[in-house]
């Protein structure tokens, strides 16, 4: 006989479920968003309706602000608690190699395309623009930069100045240490695990706002950037969508059904929130939770590993930005300045795109990876500066394509060692709506108790 709380626990959460039901899935609720913030970009720019563009700008920056904000203590705590628990996971080492493997290889092909794309269509050829007033970006990338630049010279200055790149390396130095020291070391793991908790429920509950932040957004990008500054740049621009939907269509989906023996299809209807967020967020780490949840709640790749993989992943696996975009810009910039590049100049191009990807970490979107590439080539930096007025909208698709690899190849390689649920993989994906980051779903009755336990089982097995 049924206790009076179970029951009323039972009511409450079939009223949950009923109210869910009445409203739009979070995917959903960003795509109407999104057609929202196209209409009212276009009215703000095409009657100049001045408070409305203040709005939508204002809306975008402060959700942008608010992912912004938790990225040192995430990234921190997250690589540290990956590296402690990756020694839960049998053959550690052998999965650390087979992910920066694939990383590369997927990388590889992705520059690739972009090359083939850029002799195909010739982004630069007949373009007519001000070179006199192209200046090189303030922040540029160089070899000597990018290896100085990985040991920060004050651990706290890591943080205050948001710097990615020296978090990761601070992290990894961490989550070694505490691996090798042991038993001693465990506080500081806890402590890590606590803070990590704590910073990726914060999170969720700005994640929760992302339909808000699309609206903004994209109704400021349109507001913003017609297509007077299109025009000029509107072969480049398409060039650098269609290539990453080449990635995301073809290259991803030929690796993971031929290496992974995984569904395509079942891999993005999982993936596929977290791919809608980081489109609109521009934000490969900002979208991280979000990215790790579907990777493990939607798609079955064990936790252990994807708490390394996805963070990982997070900071170095841009696919965008540092393969499709830099080997456009760079024959883009070529072409505009009547530079001829050698086979020897496209080789250079994929070898920046799969050793210096690591560069951008640091740095919002993709000028670092650029003017990288450029100076390896030794083109005009100044190239770069033509590309700065679109690139808020390129970067949009760029960084879709980076969050859709980190999963992508993270779900490879588990699949690859064992470590992932196929029956994860084959169910309806599970809702967004409630957030699970910490707390326990309550279980109202034996079906959901046996369920819960055969997913725990399930999980205990492939560990």
């Amino acid at each position: 006989m049924s206790s009076p709380s179970s029951t009323t626990e039972a009511g409450a959460s079939t009223t949950r479920r009923r109210h869910r039901g009445l409203r739009p899935s979070f995917g959903m609720q960003i795509l109407l968003a999104l057609v929202l913030g196209l209409a009212l970009g276009w009215a703000a720019r095409e009657f100049q309706v001045g408070w409305l563009s203040a709005t939508l700008e204002g809306v975008g920056s402060l959700f942008v602000q608010l992912l912004k904000l938790a990225v040192p203590p995430l990234v921190f705590t997250a690589i540290v608690v990956s590296v402690a628990n990756l020694r839960h996971v049998e053959n550690a080492a052998r999965l650390v190699g087979q992910t920066l493997l694939w990383f590369a290889v997927s990388g590889f092909l992705a520059v690739l395309v972009g090359i083939g794309l850029g002799l195909a269509t010739n982004p630069g050829r007949g373009v007519t623009l001000d070179l006199g007033a192209a200046q090189a970006p303030e922040r540029t990338g160089s070899w000597t930069d990018f290896l100085t630049g990985i040991v920060p010279t004050n651990p706290v200055g890591a943080f205050v100045e948001g710097n990615v790149l020296q978090i990761v390396f601070l992290a990894l130095v961490v989550g070694v240490a505490a691996v090798k020291v042991g038993a001693k070391a465990e506080p500081v793991v806890r402590l890590s695990e606590a803070v990590l908790e704590v910073t990726q429920k914060a999170l969720w509950w700005v994640i929760r706002l992302a339909p808000l932040g699309t609206l903004g957004l994209i109704g400021h990008a349109v507001d913003g950037y017609g297509w007077d500054l299109l025009r000029p740049l509107a072969t480049f621009t398409v060039d650098v969508y269609v290539g990453c939907a080449i990635v995301l269509l073809v290259v991803y989906p030929l690796l993971l059904a031929v290496f992974g023996k995984v569904s395509p299809r079942r891999f993005y209807a999982g993936a596929w929130p977290a791919i809608q967020l980081g489109f609109v967020s521009r934000s490969s780490v900002g979208t991280m939770p979000l990215t790790q949840r579907v990777t493990t709640e939607r798609i079955g790749v064990a936790p252990e590993y994807a708490s390394f993989a996805i963070p990982f992943g997070a900071t170095s696996k841009m696919d965008g930005c540092a393969a499709v975009y830099p080997a456009l810009a760079a024959i883009f910039v070529a072409q505009i300045f009547g530079i001829d590049l050698s086979f020897l100049d496209y080789a250079l191009i994929a070898f920046v795109s799969v050793v210096g990807s690591a560069a951008t970490a640091g740095l919002t979107g993709a000028i670092v990876m650029l003017t990288l590439t450029l100076s390896t080539l030794g083109l005009p930096l100044a190239g770069a500066g033509l590309l700065l007025a679109i690139d808020p909208i390129v970067d949009m698709m760029r960084t879709a394509t980076n969050v859709a690899g980190q999963s992508a190849m993270t779900t490879l390689v588990a699949a690859r060692e064992g470590l992932l649920d196929r029956d994860v993989l084959a169910a309806p994906p599970v809702s967004l709506d409630e957030d699970r980051t910490s707390t326990p779903v309550t279980q109202t009755d034996d079906t959901d108790v046996s369920t819960a336990a055969a997913r725990t089982t399930r999980e205990h097995a492939r560990l």
